[in-house]
């Protein structure tokens, strides 16, 4: 009974997590409204009314505990970012979406793990929850690609300045633009 409590409020959470969406939309943000984000936070909802309906029971303790802790770190650099002063030290958004795709990938090492070693949760909840944190793993390395494995964009490699230094068959500034910067600032 105390775990469904625990979990009735992870439930919960999931209800303020989708007001995102609305705020989103209240500040016409719509570039913020991925097909990921949408799924994401749809699918939790109803994932978790089903969860705590049939099984609200210590299996179904582990990722909410995870997820709960990535949570904090994520709101944490959300509400820091409002602050101006602080944008500069927030050199760790990267980071946050590495420990989400961990907590997926030990989310499904501990599902599985209960395949392997039954615990009495259903076994076809145990194959849906793995299925399902997946398919969070391949959506979330999708936007960790796009959003920070970047190449540089053509106005980037065209702005930079034409030199005669050409090492292994490349400009030195061509490296520069790949890596994200150009002349000492982060490219646009």
């Amino acid at each position: 009974v105390q775990v469904a409590k625990v979990l009735w409020w992870y439930y919960f959470s999931k209800v303020i997590e989708f007001m995102d969406t609305i705020f989103f939309v209240l500040r016409k943000k719509s570039s913020q409204i991925t097909f990921l984000h949408v799924y994401h936070h749809a699918t939790m909802f109803n994932i978790w009314w089903c969860v705590l309906n049939w099984i609200p029971c210590g299996q179904s303790f582990f990722g909410p505990t995870l997820n709960s802790f990535i949570h904090v770190l994520m709101y944490s650099y959300y509400g820091l970012s409002v602050i101006p002063s602080m944008r500069k030290y927030l050199w760790w958004k990267k980071y946050l979406t590495q420990a989400q795709l961990i907590q997926f990938l030990l989310t499904i090492v501990h599902t599985l793990s209960a395949a392997v070693k039954p615990c009495g949760f259903p076994f076809g909840c145990l194959m849906f929850q793995s299925s399902y944190m997946a398919t969070l793993v391949i959506l979330f390395i999708n936007f960790y690609i796009k959003t920070y494995w970047k190449a540089p964009s053509r106005t980037a490699i065209k702005e930079t300045p034409v030199t005669t230094e050409i090492k292994n068959g490349f400009h030195k500034d061509y490296f520069a633009a790949v890596n994200g910067f150009l002349n000492n600032k982060k490219a646009q």
